[in-house]
Formats: C-alpha cells, structure tokens, sequence
C-alpha cells in the first residue's frame, strides 16, 4: 500500500516532465505554446465571467430567500417515502448551478444531521455522483460558441436522476 502514496506523489511531475520533453523531441516551443495556451485560457475566462456572476447571484439570492426551505418543505412528505430526506432537495437543486454554493449546504446537513448519518452518507455520495448541469453547460457552450443544444439538457437531468437514485441505493446500503 505504501507503494502507491510514492507512485501518486510522482506520478504528476513525470507527466509534466514528459509532456515537455516530449515537445521538445518533436521540434516544440513548449513554454511558447504554454504562453499562448494561457492566453487563450485568459480570453475564455473573461468571456464567461458575466454568466458565472449571473449563476451565483441568482443561486444566492433563491437560498437567501428561503425558496428553496420552502421546495423541500412541499416536495419532502414525496421524496422521504423514496429515501431521500426533505433537507437534501435544496442541495440537488442548488448542485446543478454551483457546486460551491452546494458546498455551502452540505456543510450545514453535516452540522445538523453529522457526516455518518444517513442524510450525511446520503450527500456525500450525491456530491459525486451528480454534476453542476446549468454551470458546466452555460461555460463550455459559451467558450465554445455552441448555439444549438439538442439533447444536452434532457440527458443531463436524465444522468442527475440516476445519480440521484443511485446515491440513494448506495447509501441506503451502508447504513
């Protein structure tokens, strides 16, 4: 076991070292091509940080309202029958904006309910197992310039939900 903690700690650097030497074998400007790669990076990120405001802001304001307090509170009686606690719906909705934002959250189900309950196990597996949908499509569409969609967001609820049912089985099982 010991053997893997070496390999992991090296196994970063060597591939940086190779991915440079390899460039600079194959007749590369590797640190040009790495300046103009970040520049490139720094143009994407200007570009999408008005919808990464506008997430967070929107995200901020319906927590701070207490919408989301009251959605788990009329979707709760429903989905605790399913395994999934009332104080839980907050957090699968707030995960697909922000995955900071839901941070927040599972921080707070961990002071009330404590990581080793079920709700606890329960947000820990949906923590992985669930992806930030609105988030990740708005930034990569946009830095991508991509107009037309298609299925991206009905397969992207459709794979939460089974990250979701997932999550419950699993948990459900350790407990």
């Amino acid at each position: 076991m010991e053997i893997l903690t070496h390999v992991s700690d090296i196994i970063i650097p060597l591939i940086i070292f190779f991915v440079v030497g390899y460039g600079m074998v194959s007749g590369i400007k590797v640190y040009e091509t790495f300046l103009k790669g970040a520049k490139d990076g720094l143009k994407v990120v200007v570009d999408i940080i008005p919808t990464l405001v506008g997430l967070m802001v929107a995200v901020g304001i319906l927590r701070a309202s207490g919408f989301f307090d009251m959605l788990g509170s009329l979707l709760g009686p429903f989905t605790e029958l399913l395994g999934l606690p009332a104080q839980l719906i907050p957090l699968l909705i707030v995960k697909m904006f922000s995955s900071s934002a839901a941070t927040g959250l599972v921080l707070d189900i961990f002071k009330t309910s404590g990581p080793d309950s079920y709700a606890g196990m329960l947000t820990s597996i949906l923590m992985s197992c669930t992806e930030t949908i609105f988030y990740t499509m708005s930034v990569y569409f946009l830095a991508a310039k991509v107009t037309k969609t298609r299925y991206t967001l009905a397969g992207a609820l459709f794979s939460t939900l089974v990250g979701t049912v997932a999550s419950v089985i699993l948990a459900g099982m350790m407990v």
